[in-house]
């Protein structure tokens, strides 16, 4: 039995997958009058030090990337979310795929709407896929959009 959608979750890294994803996320919103979560997740900054302190991790590059995402996101939501629907914009701190899926919870999301780069080969095996990690954890649906669905050369 298909449940109401009333609370989308999209994630944004800012890049144009995340952005065209966000257009296709707003008009399904839209079209089920639900409200948007934007979700921007930092990974934590950690560079080797030596052997006597092993790894450091940099607060101030950190605190300036979440001032940045949420300058970006607010950006985002007054110019592609609120005036078509309701929304709100979460910045989180830790693995992309960990987050997404912990404020899908916490948020109680009906839909995680992801996009993904499409990468292959080395790169996916090297990085992952992070809308594939959100897939396998997730606490509610997920729909996927692969870039190449979207693009207008693809």
């Amino acid at each position: 039995m298909l449940q109401n959608i009333s609370r989308i979750l999209i994630p944004i890294d800012f890049s144009d997958a995340s952005k065209n994803t966000l257009k296709h996320g707003v008009a399904f919103a839209e079209r089920f009058h639900a409200e948007v979560l934007l979700v921007y997740v930092i990974e934590p900054v950690i560079f080797p030090a030596d052997f006597s302190f092993g790894q450091v991790a940099v607060p101030s590059m950190e605190s300036e990337f979440r001032m940045r995402g949420e300058d970006n996101l607010a950006r985002l939501l007054e110019n592609e979310v609120l005036p078509r629907t309701t929304g709100r914009a979460l910045v989180r701190m830790g693995k992309p795929f960990v987050e997404i899926n912990r404020a899908a919870r916490e948020e109680q999301a009906d839909l995680i709407i992801i996009g993904t780069h499409g990468h292959t080969g080395i790169e996916h095996v090297l990085f992952g896929s992070t809308a594939e990690k959100v897939v396998r954890k997730a606490p509610c649906p997920v729909l996927v959009l692969r870039e190449q669905d979207w693009r207008a050369d693809g």
